[in-house]
């Protein structure tokens, strides 16, 4: 069976699935820092693999995972931050229904345009061309929005933004979401999203919410709660889609 591939940008924020699912080290990922478990109902295995911070690190890290151990699902998770309007709060989890490179694009006398201006697209499968935003395969993300909502874990589904540079202001993230809508910001997702829709394989993006979009005020931030609420829940997660799946 095809192994599940869950990745994060940091050790902090898979250190507890490590801890849980009782991984041991994986060479021959390259420069990947991994680890090979069992999946928790004992169908297949999960590979942990730490990205590295930021789109460049993810997407690397995520052709190289998906070359090498052809996944049947890719997982991306670890922290984010709550946009204005989606409800969320410091604790919550948030799960992807699509991901968009809100900063990709062309500064006009008009104002901003997305890659559509340009006319060339990011990536090509078959006949379907992407742009800004990468659709995700709702099933995964469905699935794991339902099991969450019955565990009694506060969350939402919507799409997410991934950035080079935080909003580190209320106003920066209202720019992005004029752009394009979203519920969640973090600065990986859409580039393992590229890949996974390269490759045509399954990617689900879930993250626990770290701080809110607003100014920044670090006071406000819980970062623990955060990575540690979202694994808590991954566990159940790697569960019950091994044994639906």
């Amino acid at each position: 069976m095809k192994p599940i591939v869950l990745t994060a940008s940091t050790d902090m924020e898979l250190a507890l699935l490590v801890e849980q699912l009782g991984g041991a080290p994986l060479a021959g990922l390259g420069h990947l820092k991994a680890w090979r478990a069992a999946a928790p109902s004992g169908a297949g295995e999960v590979i942990l693999a730490v990205t590295g911070i930021g789109k460049v690190n993810a997407a690397c890290a995520a052709t190289l995972v998906v070359e090498r151990c052809a996944p049947r699902l890719l997982i991306n998770t670890g922290c984010g931050g709550a946009m204005a309007g989606s409800g969320l709060v410091v604790g919550d989890l948030a799960v992807a229904s699509a991901e968009c490179f809100p900063e990709e694009g062309v500064q006009t006398p008009q104002g901003w345009r997305g890659l559509d201006l340009i006319g060339i697209p990011a990536a090509v499968r078959g006949d379907a061309r992407i742009f800004n935003e990468v659709p995700l395969a709702a099933g995964a993300a469905h699935q794991a929005l339902e099991l969450a909502r019955r565990e009694g874990y506060r969350v939402a589904l919507g799409p997410f933004h991934t950035v080079s540079t935080c909003s580190g202001t209320a106003e920066h993230g209202t720019e992005l979401a004029r752009r394009y809508p979203g519920i969640c910001e973090n600065m990986e997702g859409a580039a393992l999203a590229q890949v996974a829709f390269i490759y045509d394989i399954p990617f689900l993006e879930v993250r626990g919410i770290s701080n809110l979009v607003e100014d920044r005020d670090l006071s406000r931030w819980n970062l623990k709660l955060a990575v540690t609420e979202v694994q808590k829940f991954l566990i159940k997660f790697l569960q019950f889609y091994s044994s639906s799946s």
